[in-house]
C-alpha cells in the first residue's frame, strides 16, 4: 500500500508539473532557436551584439508564449553583398543548429533523468525533445512553401525550390519526429507514469497537440500563404487525432502483447 500510495502521489505532482515545465520548455526551444539565428549572424560578422534579440512588449501573451521575440537580424545588407548563401546559413540556423542541437543534449538529459531516477527532471527534458521536434516541423514542411520567413529566406538566399528544402530538411526531421513518437514518447510513458494508463494518455495528447496543432502545427494557418495553410489545417485537423490514435493503439497492443507473455512464463501456466 505504501509504494501504491507513493505512485499516486508521484503521478499527480508530475501531472502538476506538466503545464510549467511545457511552459518552459517552450521559453527555452524559442530562445535556443532565436539567439542561434543572432550568434550566427555575429559569428559571420552580420551583428554587432549576438545577444541583442528584440524582446517585444511586456504583455501577457508575449510574457507566456514569447511571440514578440525575434532575432533582430537585418537580412538587407547580407544580400545586398551579394552574399545569400550567408543569409542562407544564418536563417536556417534556429531549426538545425539550435533545436538541432538542443534535441540531442535535451535527448542526453532525458536518459540521465531516468538513470538517476529524477521524474521531473525527465518530464522537462521529454517535453524539451518535444518543443525542438515541435520547431522541425512548424517550419518543414508547415513554413516552407511561404513568401517570407526562414525557409523563404534560404531558398532565396541559395536559389533554390522550396521541394529542395522540403526534401533535404524534411527527411531528417522526419526521422526525428517519427523516433520521438515512436521510441521517445512510450519511453517516457513508461519512466514517468508506470502502470498509469489516464497519465500517458494525457502526456500523449499534449505531445500530439503540441507538435501538430498549438504551436507548432498550427503555426502557418496565418501569414504565411495558402501552402502553409492548408498544411497546417491538415495537419491540425488530421495528423493530431490520428497520431493520438496511432500511438494508442500502438501503446496499447505492446501492453496486451507485455501481459500475455507475463502470463505465458508464470509458474504453473501452459
Amino acid at each position: 500500500m505504501y509504494y501504491l500510495e507513493m505512485a499516486r502521489r508521484n503521478t499527480v505532482t508530475l501531472l502538476a508539473l506538466l503545464l510549467p515545465l511545457w511552459w518552459l520548455a517552450h521559453a527555452l526551444g524559442y530562445l535556443v532557436h532565436e539567439y542561434a539565428h543572432s550568434f550566427t549572424a555575429w559569428a559571420l560578422g552580420y551583428k554587432a551584439n549576438p545577444m541583442a534579440l528584440t524582446y517585444g512588449r511586456l504583455t501577457v501573451p508575449n510574457v507566456l508564449l514569447l511571440f514578440d521575440i525575434d532575432e533582430n537580424v537585418n537580412y538587407g545588407p547580407i544580400f545586398a553583398d551579394g552574399k545569400g548563401y550567408l543569409a542562407s546559413v544564418i536563417a536556417v540556423s534556429g531549426v538545425l543548429f539550435g533545436n538541432g542541437v538542443f534535441y540531442f543534449v535535451a535527448r542526453w538529459l532525458f536518459f540521465l533523468a531516468k538513470e538517476w531516477r529524477r521524474e521531473a527532471l525527465g518530464l522537462l527534458a521529454f517535453l524539451l525533445c518535444l518543443m525542438n521536434v515541435g520547431n522541425f516541423f512548424g517550419y518543414v514542411p508547415v513554413r516552407t512553401f511561404t513568401t517570407h520567413a526562414d525557409m523563404a529566406t534560404v531558398e532565396r538566399g541559395l536559389g533554390i525550390s522550396a521541394w529542395w528544402v522540403a526534401i533535404v530538411l524534411g527527411i531528417p526531421f522526419a526521422i526525428a519526429i517519427s523516433h520521438f513518437f515512436s521510441t521517445l514518447l512510450p519511453d517516457a510513458c513508461g519512466f514517468l507514469f508506470p502502470d498509469r494508463r489516464v497519465a500517458q494518455v494525457v502526456l500523449l495528447v499534449v505531445s500530439s497537440a503540441t507538435a501538430f496543432f498549438f504551436p507548432f502545427g498550427a503555426s502557418g494557418l496565418r501569414g504565411y500563404g495558402d501552402v502553409s495553410h492548408w498544411i497546417s489545417a491538415v495537419s491540425s485537423c488530421v495528423l493530431f487525432p490520428a497520431v493520438v490514435i496511432l500511438c494508442w493503439r500502438s501503446s496499447s497492443s505492446l501492453r496486451v502483447s507485455s501481459l500475455k507473455d507475463s502470463a505465458a512464463g508464470a509458474p504453473g501456466l501452459p
